[in-house]
């Protein structure tokens, strides 16, 4: 699948080894480092679980007219380069209105990041032993970092889960609705890295009540692509994953799974969108990305499925720092390169 290095955001990221796409409420080749080209894939209906991502079930699709679930999300421009924030450009703070982000801008609507108002956004952090300290702190630094400015464009915040910790008080065990960088730091000073690193098993739980929910909507839609009923709509997802190491399970078969029920049910191609961000040094953890990324290249090529993941070896300016900033430039990336390849 193509390296988000070598589309639009080419500049914008030139800090990211490689990279390879994104989310609902529930979305060629290049050469040397970029040897592969962008694909979608799908996943396929993953094994049983619970996790309710249905925080926006009672929402419609935002910006549907007439009930047509294929309209784009807003295309935006290429944005100006911008340098890597460190955790040291981020003051911890225990309240959220003494919390400084330097991405909130005045008009919501001109922002480069005015594409966040049609996804539901979803982290899903890798709680592994290997995690404490400070790949731990770079985590919840990134994502404090980010959460003001999904907020800004969708007032039901993100969502945030762990592979290890749940949350008993939510069904599904993940934290919902979060609209302040305190109450990422509230969580994650409660959640002790412990454990092993099932990314398959979470994702799996997170996408099955999700693509039920897709499948339901594909069965209400009419020979046109028009919804027959607004209240089936189901906002696109952006799963973002943050690890340091290599999975103890199975992921590449979840989204392959996940994938073609996208398919088959003809949903629009940025319906779910997944990006593994590895964070950290460890070759073992790059080599187990690069693999997972070059064997669903082979299926995007060779079975024809969309390509839904990007994979990314975090480089930040003064070694392999996680920004937000980063983070979010990805994320754009894999949507504008989404929007480019359904104009061709």
């Amino acid at each position: 699948m193509p390296l988000l290095g070598s589309t639009r955001l080419s500049s914008a990221n030139s800090f990211l080894f490689r990279s390879s796409s994104k989310r609902d409420s529930s979305m060629g080749s290049a050469q040397s480092s970029n040897k592969h080209g962008r694909r979608s894939f799908y996943l396929n209906s993953p094994s049983t679980g619970n996790f309710d991502t249905s925080r926006s079930r009672s929402r419609n699709y935002a910006g549907l007219k007439s009930n047509d679930p294929w309209g784009p999300p807003p295309y935006t421009p290429e944005p100006d380069p911008v340098q890597p924030f460190s955790p040291e450009d981020i003051q911890a703070s225990s309240s959220s209105s003494s919390y400084s982000s330097p991405f909130v801008q005045t008009n919501a609507e001109d922002s480069e990041y005015a594409f966040l108002a049609n996804f539901d956004t979803i982290f899903l952090v890798d709680d592994s032993g290997s995690m404490a300290d400070r790949y731990w702190r770079e985590a919840e630094e990134a994502i404090a970092m980010i959460t003001p400015i999904c907020t800004q464009h969708d007032p039901d915040g993100i969502d945030l889960y762990f592979l290890n910790n749940s949350n008993n008080a939510q069904r599904g065990g993940g934290y919902t609705n979060i609209i302040s960088p305190s109450a990422v730091q509230d969580i994650f000073r409660r959640v002790r890295p412990y454990g092993m690193t099932p990314v398959g098993q979470r994702l799996s739980q997170i996408l099955f009540p999700y693509l039920r929910r897709v499948e339901k909507m594909a069965a209400n839609t009419d020979d046109y692509g028009q919804l027959k009923n607004a209240a089936y709509a189901v906002r696109p997802i952006n799963i973002i994953v943050i690890t340091d190491g290599v999975f103890s399970d199975d992921a590449e078969s979840v989204i392959l799974n996940a994938a073609r029920t996208l398919d088959r049910c003809q949903t629009i191609p940025w319906q779910v969108g997944i990006q593994f961000f590895q964070i950290g040094s460890d070759k073992a953890a790059q080599r187990h990305l690069e693999q997972l990324d070059d064997e669903l290249c082979k299926a995007v090529k060779n079975d024809h499925v969309r390509d839904i993941v990007d994979t990314v070896p975090w480089k930040g300016q003064s070694g392999r720092t996680l920004s937000g900033d980063g983070v979010l430039k990805v994320v754009l990336g894999a949507v504008n390169k989404k929007l480019d390849r359904q104009k061709v």
